[in-house]
C-alpha cells in the first residue's frame, strides 16, 4: 500500500513508497485512509527535525490529525465495517505514570508516551492503518470530511475544559472571550467560544479573507492590529499564535480574575524587552491564571466530536480551503496566503 514516508528534519526526503500492509498487532481495527490534516507540528517535523523515528526504523509514516473508514472489526470491538473514525494520537507510557495509568495521556509526567506520527511510532498518512479500539474515536458520518478536523479540535475542547475548570475557584462566570490568530486552531476555539454564549472577538495579523470571513461568520467580531488598539478586555484568552511578545500584551488587557489559555508554540527566538516585575504584579494583583495545554484525552476527542456535530456544517466545510493528493505532500507543507486548512486525500 502507498504511505506518505519522511525522515525527520530532512525535507528532501519526503515520499510516497509502498509499505506492507499494517500488521495486525497494531490494532484490531482495520481502517482505510480518508483525509489526512497538515499543520505546523508536521513542518517542524520535516523541516525543523522535531519527532523521533519508531525504534529500529529509518523513516517514519507520518500524519496525526486523520479521518478513515472502518473496513473490518471484530464483533465486541464496538465498531462496525463502514464506520467514519478518527485514531487517538498519544498513546500511555507502558510503565504508566499517574496520569497515563487514569487515561490522561495528555497529562505524562515522565514523557515515555508515544504519538502516531511524531514520536516513535508510526501515524496515518497511508491507504490503511490499524489502530486499538480504545484509541479510535467514532464521529458523525454527516460531517463528511470535515471528521478530519476532530483532532485539532481536540486539543481545544481540552483548553476550554481546562479553562472552565479554573473558572470554577470563583462563583464569577467570563462573558467575553479573546482569540488570537484566526488560522485553523483560533477558528475552531472561537467556535467553541461561540457555542458557549460568550462574546467572542478573533485578533489576527491582517483582515484577509478567508479567515477574517469565516471568524465572523461563526459569530465572532474581528479585529486587527495589536491587543491594545483592539479595545477588547477580555475574561477568557485563548491564545493560538505562539508569539512570546503577545502573551505579555494579552495579560495586561484581561480583566481581573481572568483565564488565559496558551495553546500555540513559539517558533521564533528573537528577544522582547518585557518588565518581569510589571508582570508579576499584574498576573498577581488581577488573580490571573495563565496555563499552557497540549495534546488531548479520549474525553476531548468526545468533546470535540460533538462540537462538530453541533456546528453549521457549511461553516465547517470553508475550513478545508484545499485538498491535494498524496504524491503533493510536500508541496501541501507550504501553505498558500489563503490557505486556512490544508488536507491529504489519501485515496488519490
Amino acid at each position: 500500500m502507498k504511505a506518505i514516508t519522511v525522515v525527520p528534519g530532512e525535507p528532501g526526503r519526503v515520499r510516497v513508497e509502498e509499505v506492507p500492509e499494517p500488521a495486525e498487532r497494531e490494532g484490531s481495527l482495520l481502517v482505510e485512509g480518508r483525509l489526512l490534516g497538515i499543520c505546523g507540528t508536521d513542518v517542524d517535523i520535516v523541516e525543523r527535525g522535531y519527532g523521533w523515528l519508531p525504534p529500529g526504523q529509518d523513516r517514519l509514516v507520518i500524519g496525526h490529525e486523520s479521518l478513515g473508514t472502518v473496513l473490518e472489526a471484530p464483533p465486541d470491538s464496538g465498531f462496525a465495517p463502514g464506520d467514519h473514525v478518527v485514531g487517538i494520537v498519544r498513546r500511555p507510557d507502558p510503565e504508566p505514570c499517574d496520569p497515563c495509568s487514569q487515561g490522561e495521556w495528555d497529562f505524562c509526567r515522565n514523557g515515555g508516551y508515544t504519538e502516531r506520527g511524531i514520536k516513535e511510532r508510526n501515524g496515518y498518512g497511508s491507504r490503511h492503518w490499524r489502530v486499538e479500539p480504545e484509541f479510535a474515536v467514532r464521529v458523525d458520518p454527516g460531517l463528511g470530511d470535515c471528521g478530519v478536523l476532530l483532532e485539532p479540535a481536540s486539543v481545544l475542547a481540552k483548553a476550554w475544559e481546562q479553562t472552565d475548570h479554573i473558572f470554577a475557584r470563583s462563583s464569577w462566570r467570563p462573558r467575553t472571550a479573546l482569540v488570537t490568530g484566526a488560522g485553523p486552531i483560533g477558528l475552531l476555539a472561537a467556535l467553541m467560544g461561540v457555542q458557549r454564549g460568550l462574546e467572542v472577538h478573533v485578533l489576527d495579523r491582517e483582515d484577509r479573507p478567508p479567515k477574517s470571513t469565516l471568524a465572523r461568520d461563526v459569530g465572532a467580531v474581528f479585529h486587527t492590529g495589536d491587543v491594545r488598539s483592539a479595545g477588547v478586555a477580555p475574561d477568557v484568552v485563548i491564545e493560538c499564535t505562539g508569539h512570546g511578545p503577545l502573551v505579555f500584551e494579552v495579560t495586561k488587557a484581561a480583566t481581573p480574575n481572568s483565564v488565559v489559555c496558551l495553546t500555540g508554540i513559539s517558533g521564533g527566538s528573537a528577544p522582547a524587552r518585557v518588565s518581569t516585575d510589571d508582570a508579576n504584579n499584574h498576573l498577581v494583583l488581577g488573580n490571573t491564571v495563565v496555563f499552557g495545554t497540549v495534546n488531548a484525552a479520549r474525553r476531548h476527542y468526545e468533546q470535540a466530536a460533538r462540537a462538530l456535530a453541533a456546528a453549521d456544517r457549511a461553516w465547517l466545510d470553508r475550513l478545508i480551503t484545499r485538498k491535494v493528493p498524496m504524491d503533493d505532500y510536500a508541496q501541501a507543507l507550504r501553505k498558500k496566503p489563503d490557505d486556512v486548512k490544508v488536507v491529504v486525500d489519501l485515496r488519490t
